[in-house]
């Protein structure tokens, strides 16, 4: 299966960047076809600008400044985020990523008023998540990253099929085994997605 893991994280001697690193490692062990799109590493442009909001429903002109990521989420079969949450939520360049490359004609279409989904050929869904907030605290927030990767995308991929959701929570008062522990799960989520 090709999978397109997205990840965004800035710092290269991260902890999320070894998260990302073993999930890159574990799915290509397994046998898949990776593409690991680091969007801080390829400097995509995050920026919904004015142009691309006037074309954002003109299908297929809309695609034109962010062709490559399109083609790359065409292709997937399988997607994984790996990302820390900042704030309750995905850092802007993620955020960015989702307004600039999921578009009319790509990720969905209107029909009658209604939105059909154009990624259903995505069979797998995954998460990677990083928090510096307690399980308790997120819960207390709504939790909005869990609910856009377990309702919002999954929705948009396939409704029916279920979600790896992979979360250390409490980053801000972690230690050694407790990273260790997380990677050894996301190793082994991994092997077997």
């Amino acid at each position: 299966m090709r999978v397109l893991v997205l990840h965004s994280h800035p710092v290269e001697e991260s902890y999320g960047k070894t998260l990302y690193r073993q999930t890159l490692d574990s799915l290509r062990q397994a046998g898949h076809e990776v593409d690991g799109c680091d969007l801080y590493a390829e400097n995509f442009d995050p920026v919904l600008s004015r142009h691309d909001r006037l074309a954002y429903h003109d299908y297929p002109g809309n695609t034109e400044l962010v062709k490559s990521y399109v083609e790359r989420l065409k292709r997937a079969e399988g997607l994984v985020l790996v990302t820390p949450i900042w704030n309750f939520g995905f850092p802007a360049i993620l955020k960015g990523y989702f307004d600039r490359v999921w578009l009319p004609g790509v990720s969905f279409e209107l029909v009658d008023g209604k939105v059909e989904s154009r990624l259903r050929h995505i069979r797998k869904l995954a998460a990677v998540l990083t928090y510096g907030a307690t399980p308790f605290r997120a819960f207390a927030a709504g939790n909005p990253p869990k609910k856009i990767v377990k309702r919002v995308l999954r929705a948009q991929i396939n409704p029916l099929r279920p979600v790896t959701f992979l979360a250390h929570y409490d980053m801000n008062n972690c230690t050694p085994e407790t990273r260790a522990r997380f990677l050894a799960r996301v190793k082994t989520s991994m092997e077997n997605f």
